[in-house]
């Protein structure tokens, strides 16, 4: 039976994939534009990394652009950045516009492209914590967590976990429950501010736990900045600079 073939290819493929990222350098969770990049980036290092998402389309809050309006907005600082995953876009008033659907499917292809596994509809409930580090994610599938089944999950070892979640920090806040870190309120939209906000306060929150994207202004307690990414990719780039300093 056909029918039967393709599901065995599937099974087996799938958790081939899933053996082999039991144990990472890196695990991300929030396949948004910081953690994209940052999975682009320590990819390119040849670093072992996989991204959790519990959504079922990855891409984060890229696919809407403003309001539904699929454009979205960069520095142009970030030109190069842009030519390197080949995406198109125009430069208008000291910004790069380009097309959000575009954009988010560039990053996602070159991150799998570079042979990282993304693994949507996975949500990481927990994190796993020896001698005061976090040293890995603790994962189910997203409908088990959301729908409050009880079903166990399984552990996943990493030297390192970013949280990419964007504005709940679900990854901190995991922690900031339990009384190991402190979180602070997002404060309302500034583009001006939480641009810069975001990439300076991008770093290591707890042993082994670092943040990248609008996780920076949940923790952090910056404002949030609307439909403009590039204080997005500049975190993703700045945490997987971080991180490929300690591992190296």
């Amino acid at each position: 039976m056909k029918d039967v073939v393709i599901s065995k290819l599937i099974v087996d493929e799938y958790f081939e994939k899933l053996r082999n990222s039991l144990e990472l350098d890196v695990a991300i969770v929030g396949a948004g534009p910081s953690g994209l990049t940052a999975a682009y980036e320590l990819s390119k290092k040849r670093f072992k990394v996989a991204v959790f998402e519990e959504r079922n389309v990855p891409g984060g809050g890229i696919w809407g652009g403003g309001m539904m309006f699929n454009e979205i907005v960069l520095e142009k600082e970030l030109e190069s950045f842009l030519k390197e995953l080949e995406i198109d876009y125009v430069m208008k008033e000291d910004h790069i516009v380009t097309d959000s659907v575009h954009f988010a499917s560039a990053l996602l292809y070159r991150v799998t492209k570079n042979g990282v596994p993304v693994f949507n509809n996975v949500s990481v409930e927990d994190v796993a914590v020896q001698d005061g580090r976090v040293c890995g994610v603790v994962v189910n599938w997203g409908p088990t967590v959301r729908l409050g089944l009880h079903v166990d999950p399984i552990t996943i070892k990493s030297s390192f976990v970013v949280d990419g979640t964007g504005h709940p920090a679900n990854v901190v806040s995991l922690l900031a429950k339990r009384g190991f870190v402190e979180m602070k309120t997002e404060f309302p939209m500034d583009a001006d501010e939480a641009e810069g906000f975001v990439v300076e306060k991008t770093g290591e929150i707890f042993p082994g736990l670092l943040v990248s994207g609008m996780a920076v202004c949940a923790v952090h307690g910056g404002p949030r900045m609307g439909p403009i990414f590039g204080g997005m990719v500049l975190s993703g780039q700045k945490v997987a600079r971080l991180i490929s300093e300690k591992l190296r």
